[in-house]
């Protein structure tokens, strides 16, 4: 669609991306097994996320209403504590949870992200709608509804991935979620075309957040709660959206005014193709490490080779990582490291620490352990390069590969073998392998967090998926509450 001529004052018809938002959301069948399988298993992960995230003090604090006292009966129940909220900080809530460790799920094109971020929307959403309907004595919510919801969004922050780099333009990731949970809250809602179509304009229209801080010599925690931001935004765009606030047609195309203009270098946004389920049937999991996703690989060989290594530290001359290109620009990072945000997002540390100790948690961020002097010495005898085929395999479709390889060389001019690994084991490509895995992963957050009572009773709804799906969304949400 070309720009509309800013002089004039008539309305021009809504941009065609966001019409095919709304058309997407409202008339997209979903038809795929698959999609629906995989939808469960990132619920299910992002819930084992959320209740891991409850250990530590910096999220925890992120949580409840936005002043003391703002609650709501009858609203939003958020995992592993007793607030009821507004389905907007709700929204944030759920976010923060989800994204706090980095260890929800991803997806890696031209953008990067992680598209059940989402789920903080949704699920803010869901859970008061379910209430409500229950409470009146009407059909309420079900998981099935947010499954669904969660394969469109997951649809829409992916496809916009694959051929528009926000990050060239050194905007966050996170405008995506925005985008995504804006359009699938505005549907729960009850929201019609023209509803979504108006929600998402405001969306656009509030440009995105900086990447500054993702980024030495910034990187801070604003990345484990810049998600929950963007959902909350999102559900405030669909309740201004469902009280008639009027939208920007040209929100994207408008000339010098536009997004397109104004932050995307006048260009317009490219497609590799149309919404359907593929974004959910090929996202990734975090399943064994809670590291930045162009790390998981890395993380693997080194974890490998710790056996090899552990009793020569002291004799490595120098440790080798071939990585993406994308690898390259995000989590290659020399230099004092200011913070866990500073740790979770450097190879060189991701790296070190499996082949120091043999494994790699979300405490292995923290000071304590970021004092052990052999990771820095380790840090420093690092050196990162691109390897041109591990890109390559990284944008093809039909790949979606993140691959790294390690070698160390010691001292005395011997090496280890290199380990390479493509592709990690919460790749489409190794589902079986990862499917015991996620499973654990949840059921041990659940135990860590939940009465031993509840924790079965949740683990007893999941095993029947027809059961799980038809289970009322705010009956899941209250068994998850503490």
């Amino acid at each position: 669609m070309s720009h509309s001529d800013s002089r004039s004052a008539s309305r021009p018809d809504p941009d065609q991306p966001m019409v095919d938002i709304a058309d997407y959301v409202v008339d997209g069948a979903i038809a795929s097994n698959e999609a629906y399988d995989t939808a469960r298993l990132v619920l299910l992960d992002s819930i084992a996320c959320a209740m891991l995230a409850m250990k530590f003090p910096e999220c925890v604090k992120h949580l409840g209403p936005l002043v003391p006292g703002a609650t709501l009966a009858g609203g939003t129940r958020v995992p592993g504590t007793n607030y009821e909220l507004d389905p907007a900080q709700a929204a944030y809530n759920i976010g923060v949870q989800v994204r706090w460790l980095d260890f929800n799920d991803t997806w890696l094109a031209a953008e990067w992200g992680h598209p059940s971020d989402n789920l903080g929307a949704i699920l803010g959403v869901a859970d008061w709608l379910s209430r409500r309907d229950a409470a009146a004595g009407k059909l309420p919510l079900t998981v099935r509804d947010v499954l669904a919801a969660a394969i469109k969004a997951h649809e829409i922050q992916g496809c916009y991935a694959l051929r528009n780099a926000f990050n060239r333009v050194g905007l966050d990731h996170v405008i995506l979620v925005r985008l995504a949970s804006t359009a699938v809250a505005t549907r729960l809602m009850g929201g019609t075309k023209d509803d979504i179509v108006n929600a998402v304009s405001h969306s656009w229209i509030d440009n995105g957040a900086l990447r500054t801080y993702r980024h030495a010599p910034n990187t801070g925690p604003r990345k484990s709660w810049a998600a929950g931001d963007a959902c909350r935004r999102a559900v405030i765009h669909a309740l201004n959206a469902l009280k008639g606030c009027v939208g920007y047609p040209s929100a994207l195309t408008a000339k010098t005014w536009g997004f397109y203009d104004v932050a995307f270098g006048g260009k317009a946004f490219e497609f590799e193709r149309p919404f359907g389920s593929y974004v959910m049937e090929n996202v990734l999991f975090k399943l064994s490490f809670p590291a930045e996703f162009h790390a998981q690989t890395a993380v693997e060989c080194a974890m490998r080779l710790h056996a090899d290594v552990a009793g020569r530290l002291d004799r490595i001359a120098r440790i080798d990582i071939r990585t993406q290109e994308a690898g390259m620009r995000i989590i290659d990072k020399t230099g004092p490291l200011a913070n866990y945000a500073d740790r979770d997002h450097c190879i060189q540390y991701m790296v070190a620490v499996p082949l120091i100790f043999g494994r790699l948690t979300a405490d292995d961020y923290g000071d304590d352990v970021a004092a052990d002097p052999r990771i820095d010495a380790l840090r420093d005898r690092t050196v990162v390069r691109e390897n041109p085929q591990f890109t390559r395999d990284y944008f093809d479709p039909d790949r979606r590969y993140i691959g790294n390889s390690v070698q160390v060389f010691f001292d005395d001019g011997t090496s280890t073998d290199r380990v390479s690994v493509d592709y990690p084991i919460g790749h489409r490509r190794r589902r079986a392998e990862g499917l015991p895995v996620l499973l654990a992963k949840f059921e041990s957050a659940l135990a860590g967090h939940l009465p031993a009572r509840r924790t079965r009773e949740i683990l007893d709804a999941c095993r029947d998926p027809a059961r799980f799906d038809s289970m009322p969304v705010h009956e899941l949400m209250t068994l998850l509450a503490s």
